[in-house]
C-alpha cells in the first residue's frame, strides 16, 4: 500500500454500496429526501421506522431498481445480490414445486444442482423441495426465498421484512439463521424490518428512517436518540434499554 493511502480511501475500497443525497418526489410528496447511506463488506446494517417512511422504496433505489430524482447511488461493477423480497403471494393455478422454483432464472445461465444440493442444506429446505409453493407455510416459504436469494453466493443479501408473516417462534428461528449466515459466510446484509427486540440483537448497525435519516449507530445508540424516542415513544426507549442491560449483561462472571 503505498504511503499516503487514506482511511477514507481503504474504507471506500470495501464498499458495497454508496448512495448520496437520495431524494425520491412522487406526486408532489417527498418519500425520500436527503438519504446518504454505505454499505460495507461485512456490515450488517438494519432499517427500522413507522409504516410510510420510505424503507423499502430506499432498499429498491439502491438495488437499481428505481432511480432516485436527486442524488447518486453507486454499487461495486459486478456485484452480486441476492434479495428476499417483503411478500410473495404463489398462485395456485400455477402448480410449481419449491425445487423448481429454486431453479427459475432469468439469466440463460443454468442453476446447479450441486448448488442447489448445497443451499438447500445450509438452510434445512431439502424436505420442501417436492412441496407445492402455493401450499408453503409462511416460514417455509421465507426459508426456500431465503435459500433463492443465496444460491449464487452474493456478496450482499438484501431483506425487506423477512419474517413479517412468522410468529414470534418463527421470528426468532429466521434471525439466528441470518445471523449464522452472516457469520459464516462473511457477506454483507442489508435489512428493513420492523421487529426491533429481534433485530437489535443481531444487527451491527440500525438506520432509523422517517424519509430522511433520523439517526443511525449500534443498537445502544440508537435507542438512546432522541429521534428514536419521538418515533417510537418512551415506553419503547425504555423496554429496549432493559432489554440491553440483559442481554450485555452476563451474571455470574467477575
Amino acid at each position: 500500500m503505498h504511503e499516503g493511502y487514506s482511511d477514507e480511501a481503504r474504507h471506500k475500497e470495501q464498499q458495497l454500496i454508496r448512495a448520496e443525497h437520495v431524494t425520491v418526489i412522487r406526486d408532489r410528496q417527498t418519500l425520500l429526501k436527503d438519504v446518504s447511506l454505505a454499505v460495507g463488506t461485512h456490515d450488517f446494517i438494519t432499517i427500522i421506522g413507522p409504516n410510510g417512511a420510505g424503507k423499502s422504496l430506499l432498499l429498491k433505489c439502491l438495488m437499481g431498481f428505481y432511480t432516485p430524482d436527486r442524488g447518486t447511488v453507486n454499487r461495486r461493477e459486478a456485484l452480486k445480490l441476492g434479495y428476499v423480497p417483503q411478500q410473495l403471494l404463489p398462485d395456485y393455478t400455477l402448480p410449481v414445486t419449491a425445487g423448481r422454483f429454486l431453479k427459475l432464472r432469468k439469466q440463460v445461465k443454468r442453476v446447479d444442482d450441486a448448488a442447489v444440493e448445497k443451499v438447500t442444506e445450509e438452510i434445512a429446505v431439502q424436505h420442501l423441495l417436492e412441496k407445492p409453493l402455493h401450499l408453503l407455510s409462511g416460514g417455509e416459504l421465507q426459508r426456500v426465498l431465503l435459500s433463492r436469494a443465496l444460491l449464487h453466493d452474493p456478496e450482499l443479501l438484501v431483506l425487506d421484512e423477512p419474517a413479517q408473516n412468522l410468529d414470534i417462534c418463527g421470528q426468532l428461528v429466521f434471525y439466528k439463521l441470518l445471523e449464522r449466515i452472516y457469520n459464516e459466510r462473511k457477506i454483507g446484509i442489508l435489512m428493513v424490518s420492523h421487529d426491533l427486540h429481534l433485530v437489535m440483537s443481531c444487527t451491527k448497525k440500525v438506520v432509523c428512517l422517517f424519509h430522511h435519516i433520523c439517526c443511525s449507530g449500534t443498537p445502544r445508540v440508537v435507542t438512546q436518540d432522541p429521534e428514536f424516542i419521538s418515533l417510537f415513544g418512551d415506553d419503547m426507549a425504555r423496554m429496549m434499554a432493559v432489554y440491553h442491560h440483559s442481554h450485555d449483561h452476563r451474571h455470574g462472571e467477575e
